[in-house]
């Protein structure tokens, strides 16, 4: 790979971050030349850098970090300057010194990386008085909280949609992998046929540890942030939703392994096995419906949030997808009707058998009837 593209990220900036890291750059900085009166409030401006973040907690986070690691640096410069006086090798010393300090306090990297600059800076920048390491101080904490200030007021970011669209995509793509189930079963798959199902269904559980990172930094967006109210509301309930499809993925997964491994010409033969793929059929059914209604709050539409069918107050107990806490599905039951095997396959018993359970207790999740 050219050296030169690992200097370029995969992605832009937002621009009004940008826009926020600018503003709270030149605040800072007018804001310490009339506290402190001083030369031009470096440290002020490096803080006011690194605390705009993506998120507010972040950028909390961050003011912590810079600030700790200031403070302890600024004072380690000064204390080793009145000791051993202004030489290089007094700064090479802070800077090793800077180094051990952070690790044996196992300091963040942020916090550690700032206690060698901070020093180095205190000691290089000037005489080193305690009133020149107090404005230092002063500095940092001016530089963070403004740009805490400016992050907050400025639009606060929330990372919402993403999220949300994520998980509505796991639910449409986990009802493409029952569908496939269904239309295997109906078709008399061969072994390599339901290899590649296996393959895809798999795939899912990649895709919901990406929604789960997405929800993360939703929740973390939402942290602090004035803006939050009616957005943590959604974001509770995508969690919850999220949390379902897991067990669905895994379900799904095991449905498609299991007919993979006993698969058989004749299974398709027996009429439970077209009974089984109808069920199977109306779980994906139930699934896209559930990714539409997830989809719909960041489209402007009524979503999960409105009390459709299955979300009013005679809608079960149950906390599923589709039970009375309104995450999104019609309180329809998955499995229909009761499918009851009149003879067993003298053959695919165990097989049939299997994928009956495994109906049993998605019909369970959908239902939130599985405690």
């Amino acid at each position: 790979m050219n050296p030169v593209a690992r200097l370029r990220s995969s992605s832009r900036t937002p621009l009004l971050q940008v826009v926020k890291t600018a503003v709270a750059v030149v605040a800072a900085v007018l804001l310490c030349q009339v506290v402190i009166n001083g030369p031009f409030p470096t440290f002020a401006a490096i803080a006011a850098l690194l605390v705009v973040q993506p998120s507010i907690n972040q950028s909390f986070v961050k003011g912590l970090e810079r600030s700790a690691g200031v403070v302890l640096g600024v004072l380690l410069a000064t204390g080793l300057h009145f000791l051993l006086g202004d030489s290089v090798w007094v700064v090479l010393l802070v800077i090793v010194v800077a180094i051990l300090i952070a690790w044996a306090l196992r300091l963040t990297p942020t916090s550690a990386t700032q206690v060698g600059i901070s020093g180095m800076l205190v000691l290089t920048a000037g005489v080193v008085t305690p009133n020149y390491s107090a404005d230092r101080i002063l500095e940092t904490v001016l530089g963070a909280a403004v740009a805490l200030v400016v992050n907050a007021v400025i639009v606060p970011p929330v990372l919402l949609r993403p999220a949300h669209l994520a998980v509505a995509r796991l639910a449409r793509d986990t009802a493409v992998a029952f569908e496939r189930v269904a239309i295997g079963l109906t078709e008399g798959w061969d072994h390599d046929r339901w290899h590649d199902a296996l393959v895809r269904a798999r795939a899912l559980r990649q895709q919901h540890a990406k929604a789960e990172a997405a929800l993360t930094s939703a929740q973390e967006s939402l942290t602090m942030n004035p803006r939050g109210g009616r957005h943590r509301t959604i974001l509770e309930r995508d969690v919850v939703v999220a949390e379902h499809l897991r067990v669905l993925v895994t379900r799904v997964t095991g449905m498609t392994r299991a007919i993979r491994d006993n698969t058989a010409p004749d299974l398709r033969a027996d009429p439970m096995v077209g009974r089984i793929a109808t069920e199977v059929a109306r779980i994906g059914a139930d699934l896209r419906a559930l990714g539409a209604r997830v989809e719909a709050p960041a489209n402007g539409g009524p979503g999960v949030l409105d009390a459709g069918p299955g979300s009013g107050p005679d809608a079960g107990a149950g906390s599923g997808p589709g039970s009375g806490s309104g995450s999104g599905l019609d309180a329809e039951p998955a499995l229909t009707a009761p499918l009851e095997v009149i003879r067993p396959n003298s053959r695919h018993w165990i097989l049939i058998g299997a994928l009956l359970e495994d109906i049993r207790r998605v019909r369970e999740e959908l239902l939130g009837e599985d405690d």
